[in-house]
This record gives C-alpha cells, sequence and structure tokens, in this order.
C-alpha cells in the first residue's frame, strides 16, 4: 500500500509527492520540524510539539500559516489516510520558495508537508562516544529549535559509528555536556537527577519537558568527567526513553531507577 502524506493542504501519494527546487527548505535548510509518536491510534502530546514548532517559526521570522492551515488537525488527517495506530509522524515546514541568494522573497508562503512512517525498532539499551569532531554551539538560537540544519549532528553520529558506537554525546563549545545527536541526556547521581540547560545548548526537548514538569529533576551543567560516576544515564526524545549502557567503551553497571521513572512518565503522555 502506497504511503499517504500531507502536502500543502492535500493528501497525496507520498511517493509522487515533491517540493519545488527553489525551495529554501532544499536549498538552505531554512526550515524547522517536529517529529510526533503515534501511539494506540492517537497522535501522542500534539499540544507541546506545536507550540515548540510556534516558538521555531517565530524564532526564524518565518511568514503566517493561513487561516486554514490547522497543523493538529492535518496530523490527525495523514494518520488516518495511513490506517496507522502506531508509527511516527514527521511535521516539517520551510520558507516556502525563494529566490537566488540569502534574504527571503517578500512574498514567501511556507511549505507544510507531513509524512508518516513506522516506529523504530530498536533496543532499550545504547553504547556512546563523546563527540570529537564537532560541537554544539550553544550561542546560536539554532540550539534551541528543531531546524532542518543538523548537519553538526550528522557528523557526531557518523563519527559514533566510526567508533563502534550507536550514539555520541555532543558537548558545546564551553566544553560541557549538551545533548545526545537525536535525544536529551539525563542521569542520576544517587537521588540526583540532572538533565544539562538549555542554556547549554540542550534542545527544549517536548518529553524533556514532561520529565521535568513531573519528576524531582535539576537543570545543572554536567562536565563530561561527570558522567563517567553517574550512577545512570539515558536519553530521552518523543520516540521513546533509552539506557545508556557503554560510553566510550567502559561498561556501565545495569542500574534502571531514572530509566523506569521515565519510562512511566512517557507512557503515560496522550
Amino acid at each position: 500500500m502506497t504511503t499517504k502524506c500531507f502536502l500543502d493542504g492535500r493528501i497525496v501519494d507520498q511517493q509522487s509527492a515533491g517540493v519545488a527546487l527553489s525551495d529554501r527548505g532544499f536549498t538552505l535548510a531554512d526550515g524547522v520540524f517536529e517529529t510526533l509518536r503515534v501511539r494506540a491510534g492517537s497522535v501522542v502530546d500534539v499540544q507541546a510539539h506545536l507550540e515548540r514548532l510556534a516558538e521555531a517559526m517565530e524564532c526564524l521570522a518565518f511568514p503566517r500559516l493561513g487561516d486554514g492551515c490547522d497543523l493538529a488537525r492535518h496530523l490527525e488527517e495523514t494518520r488516518e489516510a495511513n490506517g496507522m495506530a502506531e508509527g511516527v509522524l514527521r511535521l516539517t515546514i520551510t520558507r516556502g520558495r525563494g529566490v537566488r541568494g540569502l534574504a527571503p522573497a517578500p512574498d514567501a508562503v511556507p511549505t507544510v508537508c507531513i509524512t508518516a512512517a513506522q516506529p523504530p525498532s530498536r533496543p532499550d539499551d545504547f553504547t556512546a562516544v563523546i563527540a570529537m569532531r564537532t560541537r554544539r554551539n550553544e550561542f546560536s538560537p539554532l540550539s534551541r529549535i528543531k531546524s532542518l540544519s543538523y548537519l553538526d549532528n550528522v557528523l557526531a553520529l557518523q563519527e559514533a559509528g566510526e567508533r563502534g558506537a550507536d550514539d555520541a554525546v555532543l558537548l558545546n563549545t564551553c566544553g560541557n555536556v549538551a545533548c545526545f545527536t537525536t535525544a536529551n541526556l539525563m542521569a542520576r547521581f544517587g537521588k540526583d537527577m540532572i538533565t544539562p540547560p538549555v542554556g547549554d545548548g540542550a534542545l527544549p526537548g517536548t518529553v524533556r519537558r514532561r520529565l521535568l514538569e513531573r519528576l524531582p529533576i535539576i537543570e545543572l551543567s554536567l562536565p563530561p568527567a561527570d558522567l563517567e560516576r553517574a550512577d545512570e544515564i539515558i536519553s530521552t526524545n518523543s520516540l521513546g526513553i533509552r539506557r545508556l549502557s557503554a560510553l566510550d567503551g567502559g561498561i556501565r553497571a545495569p542500574e534502571r531507577k531514572l530509566f523506569d521513572a521515565a519510562l512511566e512518565v512517557y507512557r503515560g503522555l496522550a
């Protein structure tokens, strides 16, 4: 069966859908996106995702979407068109078509696209290295939004693969921990649960937001050396909670207190 997607107001076959070669998302990565989990026939925590998306569009001074553009409704339309009970939706918005150069066209109309995919199959445990090839720029506004410009994350993930790991920890320009390539990082030290602050380059993740609301997690800068003494380290994003089993080749004890607490919150999201 052909997968359906939403593109600029219509549900179409994803295989035949396309955007203009002059679209600034294609030419300049001038766009933002959200990845949303579909579970038991419902799109999870839609409001948190749309609030973050609105902040990202404001950050980049995007034109307003048309009055007929109801993103929550379009997400549900895409889910229904694919008969999806379990899966992933990706909502992408670009500034739209542009002219040559960096300056946006004054009459640009944003491109809105929602694609559907099966949920990833991945184990709860994963390994990581501390990325040496690149760092996350905590001074850039882009560190606080999900922009299409993800090449630092791509470089870090490539480095992880070359070093025999599943993922990488990104440090910021000051040398403190920021995040994993596609997830927030949280660590437990005895009874203390800590996650890097947004000011250190951590993306304000939607699951991170819910965990901060419901668990006694504090935001605190983490030097990479602190990760070695952590009792437990987990990754969190809209696709789930995972437990770090090895860092830079060092095997970690199979602690699960933070993992289990975070997983309970995640499973309760609606």
